[in-house]
C-alpha cells in the first residue's frame, strides 16, 4: 500500500500565489507602474509566488518587480501556444517562468488565472481588471485593492456600495504596497492555516 510521506520545508511549492491584476495600458499605468513593481516585490519578500496574467502594463511590472526578487512567476496567457501569445496577442514572454496557455481568450484567460490564485490584487485597470475582481469576487476570493492608484480600483468601493452585494469575498483596502501584501497574506494563512504538502 502507498504510504504518504512528508515534503521538506526546502520544498517551496506550499507556497502561497498571489494574482496581480491591473491594466495592460491607459491613462493610470504610468502613476501607477512603480507601484505595481513594488507590490511584485513585497509579494516574493514576503514569502509567496506571483502570477498574472502573462501580459503588458501593471502585471508586467509586477513581474519584474517579483524577478528583482528572484521570486517565481506563473504567468496565464490568452494564447493557446507560444507563438499565438506573441503573434496574436502580442505579449510579452519575459519575467515569467511558466506560462500555461489556455487556449481561452481573455474571458477564460481571466477565469483560470483568478481561480488558480490564492488571492488577487488589483492595481489600476480598466475593463478586464473589473472582469477579473468580479470573477474572484463572486468566487469568494481574498482581494486586496491598493488605494489610490487609478482607473477601476479606486472605482471598487463605489461598486460595491451600489451593488450591495453580500457574500463571502474578503475585499481589503490599502495604500501601501508592503502592508496591502502582508494583509492579504494573514487573511490567507486565517483561511487555509498551515496545512503540508504531502505525496504518494
Amino acid at each position: 500500500m502507498p504510504t504518504k510521506h512528508k515534503l521538506s520545508k526546502s520544498f517551496k511549492l506550499s507556497k502561497f500565489k498571489i494574482c496581480v491584476s491591473g491594466a495592460a495600458a491607459g491613462p493610470c499605468l504610468k502613476s501607477a507602474q512603480k507601484l505595481a513593481f513594488e507590490v511584485g516585490r513585497e509579494v516574493v519578500k514576503q514569502g509567496a509566488i506571483l502570477t498574472t496574467g502573462a501580459t503588458t502594463g501593471i502585471p508586467y511590472e509586477a513581474a519584474r518587480g517579483a524577478k528583482a526578487e528572484g521570486g517565481i512567476i506563473i504567468g496565464f496567457s490568452p494564447a493557446g501556444s507560444p507563438r499565438e501569445h506573441v503573434k496574436k496577442y502580442r505579449l510579452p514572454l519575459t519575467y515569467v517562468d511558466v506560462i500555461v496557455y489556455t487556449g481561452f481568450g481573455y474571458a477564460g484567460r481571466n477565469l483560470l488565472l483568478t481561480r488558480g490564485s490564492d488571492a488577487v490584487i488589483t492595481i489600476c485597470g480598466r475593463m478586464g481588471t473589473l472582469n477579473e475582481f468580479t470573477i474572484a469576487f463572486e468566487d469568494q476570493k481574498i482581494i486586496g485593492v491598493l488605494r489610490e492608484s487609478g482607473g477601476t480600483a479606486d472605482e471598487i468601493p463605489h461598486i460595491l456600495e451600489t451593488t450591495k452585494k453580500t457574500i463571502k469575498a474578503h475585499v481589503i483596502y490599502d495604500h501601501d504596497p508592503a502592508r496591502l501584501v502582508k494583509k492579504v497574506l494573514e487573511e490567507i494563512r486565517k483561511r487555509q492555516g498551515n496545512h503540508s504538502l504531502y505525496y504518494v
